[in-house]
């Protein structure tokens, strides 16, 4: 498992961190540019909306034949419904970043508390 520290102008490392571990771990270079945009954006988001003085941690691993992304924040958020589920409005200027996680993903899972908030997403390898 490989893990990383961030906070918002960390921003760019985490996508070089993500990119050469998901290389490392047997992706096609042709599904890397889904595969970062759902990394940064969950990535992001745990930067803007996570508890605003602690750093976030992405942690990648694999496992079998897909490779497995968590981004954990401190943030504590209880959404009626998961994240991510419903597409944004035709004129939406924000509020897609989870939904388009969700649909270059395999999985993705999502749960908070006291420990903060985790979002795990699935990668075919």
């Amino acid at each position: 498992m490989a893990e990383l520290a961030f906070c918002l102008p960390d921003l760019p490392d985490v996508r070089d961190f993500a990119a050469a571990h998901a290389l490392r771990g047997g992706m096609r270079e042709e599904n890397l540019p889904d595969f970062l945009v759902a990394v940064n954006e969950v990535a992001t988001n745990a930067v803007t909306h996570g508890h605003t003085t602690a750093k976030a941690v992405l942690r990648i691993w694999t496992t079998g034949r897909a490779l497995v992304v968590e981004i954990h924040d401190e943030g504590r958020w209880f959404p009626t419904e998961p994240p991510g589920q419903t597409p944004p409005g035709p004129h939406a200027t924000s509020g897609m970043g989870l939904w388009v996680a969700r649909m270059v993903s395999l999985d993705m899972h999502f749960r908070t508390g006291m420990a903060g908030t985790f979002i795990t997403m699935t990668f075919p390898i």
